[in-house]
């Protein structure tokens, strides 16, 4: 594939944009080549601006689960638009999707809209820490939870591309309160609870972790932690920002029997528009301004837009819950197909899929945790990733994110991909 455009662009980004791009992990610097810059989407397809067609399973990062311009979402954004595009003031759209999201999820009576899921996660953190009156949170290595200070420590995604534990900006005094664990790991949690005294005011965790890969925890584990928030007072923090309405219709609720005290969600709530949201009991959430004291605030929370594609999408995904189980199906397909092609040429890799997610990785053991991921063979998802860009498919520019399904990949689509990767891998090892 020819991509002069893309590079020509690429080339006039990095004038005026810092690196070129406005997420560090788009300008492809853990892969071979450049990033094509895309001028639209339809269906389960991408289209560059050189001309080039993939099939796309990045999906924006997660939101498009229904793919690229949606018949029924795009009829509703444009009929929000024609009515104005912010007000700063109460819409019923607003608490129609709270609703819809609300009758989901045991673990909720209330959320509050935010226009990103770092907001949702940084105001999460901040309403737990106001209900306990305590400082500290733990988190785990690996995870990623936004780019606030207090979460920028050890986490997975951009940061492990880069290679980077941490960012410089990020004070001292903030981090102190931000204790590490291992992921899948209840041991390296109590040493953490001994350590601060029980002065823990949450846990925060992925519960099915997207951002170090498709890492999903054990259900013993999270056992272990609703045992231990219970046992100190801590509150439990579900961040399902990427793995919410993606891993089932109730995202890792609908998987595992452990309810969190807290959820945050974004992506597919959005249908692609910028959206977040944090909730959690009524008592929990009266606490909140301005019903109680804790602040949190944004101008353009529950933007009347991206309401109106959220509400339109899950509508569609509550009507057809039989989809997940086709997600499931045809990602199992395809990483089985990427597995039998590794193989076919000798090179280890390990799956896994979680409804709509789906997860792979150069490595000769099975994934359990962040030094886990760390192992496997960047050096070699770079070659592949490249080698399958140029046959038209679009994954995740970094071994450390996860891919996705959408309701507009077919069949086709899939053994077009293992087609692809039997000839990539071959090539790689000749």
């Amino acid at each position: 594939m020819a991509y002069d455009k893309s590079i020509a662009a690429f080339e006039e980004a990095y004038k005026v944009i810092p690196g070129g791009v406005d997420s560090p992990v788009r300008a492809f610097s853990g892969v071979e080549g450049t990033p094509p810059f895309i001028e639209k989407g339809e269906g389960g397809y991408l289209f560059d601006i050189d001309g080039n067609r993939y099939i796309d399973y990045v999906q924006s990062w997660g939101p498009l689960i229904f793919g690229h311009c949606d018949a029924d979402i795009e009829k509703s954004v444009i009929e929000a638009v024609k009515r104005g595009l912010s007000f700063g003031a109460p819409t019923t759209v607003e608490t129609e999707l709270a609703q819809e999201i609300v009758s989901m999820f045991d673990s909720l009576d209330k959320v509050r809209f935010v226009s990103s899921g770092t907001e949702a996660v940084m105001s999460a953190i901040r309403l737990a820490r106001g209900v306990t009156g305590r400082d500290n949170i733990l988190k785990f290595t690996g995870c990623y939870h936004g780019h606030s200070d207090s979460l920028l420590v050890q986490a997975g995604s951009g940061l492990a591309t880069f290679g980077t534990p941490s960012s410089p900006g990020v004070p001292a005094d903030l981090t102190k309160h931000t204790l590490l664990a291992t992921y899948n790991d209840i041991a390296s949690v109590e040493k953490c609870f001994t350590d601060a005294k029980g002065d823990i005011a949450c846990v925060i965790i992925e519960p099915i972790a997207g951002n170090m890969g498709l890492v999903p925890a054990d259900e013993a584990f999270l056992e272990g932690l609703r045992a231990l928030c219970d046992e100190h007072g801590a509150l439990l923090i579900f961040d399902e920002v990427m793995s919410g309405f993606r891993a089932s219709l109730t995202g890792a609720q609908g998987i595992s029997k452990v309810k969190p005290d807290m959820l945050t969600l974004g992506k597919v709530i959005g249908a692609g528009m910028p959206v977040g949201a944090f909730g959690a009991s009524a008592e929990i959430m009266a606490h909140l301004s301005p019903e109680g004291p804790v602040y949190q605030a944004g101008t353009l929370s529950g933007n009347p837009v991206a309401m109106a594609a959220g509400l339109t999408s899950l509508r569609k995904l509550k009507a057809n819950p039989g989809m997940y189980v086709a997600f499931g199906m045809k990602a199992k397909k395809l990483v089985d197909g990427f597995q039998k092609a590794a193989a076919a040429v000798s090179v280890p890799m390990v799956t896994d899929v979680r409804g709509s997610m789906f997860g792979f990785f150069f490595s000769d053991k099975p994934v359990k945790n962040f030094a886990d991921a760390c192992e496997n063979d960047t050096e070699m998802f770079a070659k592949f990733h490249k080698g399958m860009l140029d046959r038209g498919v679009y994954l995740a520019c970094s071994s450390y994110e996860t891919g996705f399904i959408c309701a507009a990949t077919t069949d086709e689509m899939i053994e077009q991909s293992i087609k692809a990767a039997y000839e990539v891998m071959a090539e790689i090892k000749a």
